[in-house]
């Protein structure tokens, strides 16, 4: 008798496991069917970018360009580090690295330490 509880219990058990994969594969697909007909209703995001019709003011640009910006105060102030120039400029440092390392690539500026000089 044990034996057959033992067999009942096993394609029980399987069955169950047939089930649950079967659940998640429908579960998979009716997510993606309610993407296409959010979709193709035109009520789901469609394109990037500013969304229409909102009142964000445009970026003010600037004469010349950031690395311009950037040889300038380092030709005024010789030794400057990339935070002051940074803070001056009104940028995060992170992205200043990259047009400090731009300018020495170009050999118009030299880098000791932290400091910088115009050559």
């Amino acid at each position: 008798m044990s034996a057959v509880i033992d067999q009942a219990r096993d394609l029980l058990k399987s069955r169950l496991a047939e089930v649950t994969d079967e659940a998640k594969a429908l579960a998979s697909e009716a997510k993606t069917l309610e993407k296409v007909i959010t979709s193709l209703n035109g009520s789901g995001p469609t394109r990037r970018g500013r969304p229409k019709g909102s009142k964000g003011k445009p970026r003010a640009r600037r004469s010349g360009t950031r690395a311009d910006e950037a040889l300038k105060l380092i030709t005024d102030a010789p030794g400057i580090g990339a935070s002051d120039i940074a803070k001056v400029m009104k940028i995060k440092p992170n992205y200043l690295y990259r047009v400090l390392a731009d300018l020495e690539k170009q050999k118009l500026v030299t880098k000791k330490g932290r400091a910088y000089t115009a050559k």
